[in-house]
């Protein structure tokens, strides 16, 4: 066809056209112009601003406010518990989503679909409901309370709620799936041939667990330990609905700096705090793991 006869010449012409040379700037960029934009005038902007204020004293540059963080004995106490109620959450989530993760990793088919929706449901429900239904549970006359004291466990209410029993309960409840997800991924990765090989020289099914799976499972372990922790840092509505204001955590307490004490330059240098640690755990997580694989991406 005549129409069809298209010279070698003008075809490497239009591919060079084509091509992105070296000084043009890739058409594409202009679909993820927009969100790039948004992203600096809606977070990276409000954070650099944040940070010069946590250097801010009277109109004048200081590190006060990260001297307040290091000196004052509350702050100190904050951070301690803080970051004691995130271990003891982080421990408490791995230890279970490793066994929902490893379940529904080797049940059937139609099992794992139950299991699955059994961690999705809660996960959707709001942060809010979720904690103001354990208060409901968790108080004195509540559920848990009266069943126990009905069974004759108990002769009077536990303490289950307004300290840090009740905090972690419902950190707990927030955080497994965050650690089921990654683990869940990492054993269905798990070859079963190497299973089968520890089992044909000999070992039991526990030594086989404890040298080849566990092992084998043990970066994503770290990986989903990281984000749960990361996750456990930002934690606000919790402590506050379910520690009764006795229970006072990071993210809690900028808000009280902000919005109560008027503090702001103390909540810059606290979100900075904040910031790098997180950061600092999300590089340690890169270095142990694939950071892309654990948080889904392909």
């Amino acid at each position: 066809m005549p129409g069809w006869n298209v010279s070698p010449a003008a075809i490497a012409h239009a591919a060079h056209q084509a091509a992105p040379g070296p000084h043009r700037m890739n058409p594409y960029y202009g679909f993820i112009a927009p969100a790039i934009l948004l992203i600096i005038l809606l977070l990276l902007a409000p954070l650099a601003w944040l940070v010069g204020l946590s250097f801010d004293q009277d109109g004048e540059f200081s590190l006060y406010w990260y001297r307040e963080i290091t000196t004052s004995s509350g702050i100190r106490s904050m951070l301690w518990t803080t970051l004691r109620i995130v271990t003891i959450t982080t421990a408490i989530s791995l230890v279970l989503g490793y066994l929902v993760a490893f379940a529904m990793a080797h049940m059937g088919e139609r099992q794992r679909m139950l299991l699955t929706l059994c961690v999705l449901i809660p996960f959707w429900l709001s942060v809010l409901v979720r904690a103001l239904s354990w208060l409901i549970l968790l108080r004195s006359n509540g559920l848990i309370n009266s069943g126990l004291i009905d069974a004759g466990i108990i002769s009077s209410p536990l303490p289950l709620v307004r300290n840090e029993a009740g905090v972690i309960i419902g950190m707990v409840h927030f955080l497994v799936p965050y650690a089921v997800f990654p683990l869940y991924a990492a054993m269905r990765a798990v070859d079963p041939r190497l299973m089968m090989a520890a089992r044909s020289v000999g070992a039991s099914t526990w030594r086989s667990f404890v040298d080849v799976y566990l092992p084998t499972t043990f970066p994503a372990v770290f990986g989903a330990g990281m984000l749960v922790f990361i996750f456990g840092l930002g934690f606000f509505v919790t402590p506050s609905i379910l520690g009764g204001g006795r229970v006072v955590m990071l993210s809690e307490y900028v808000s009280v700096s902000v919005l109560q004490t008027l503090r702001w330059s103390l909540a810059g240098a606290l979100s900075v705090v904040l910031l790098l640690a997180t950061a600092a755990l999300l590089y340690l997580i890169g270095k142990v793991t694939n950071l892309r694989k654990v948080l889904g991406a392909a």
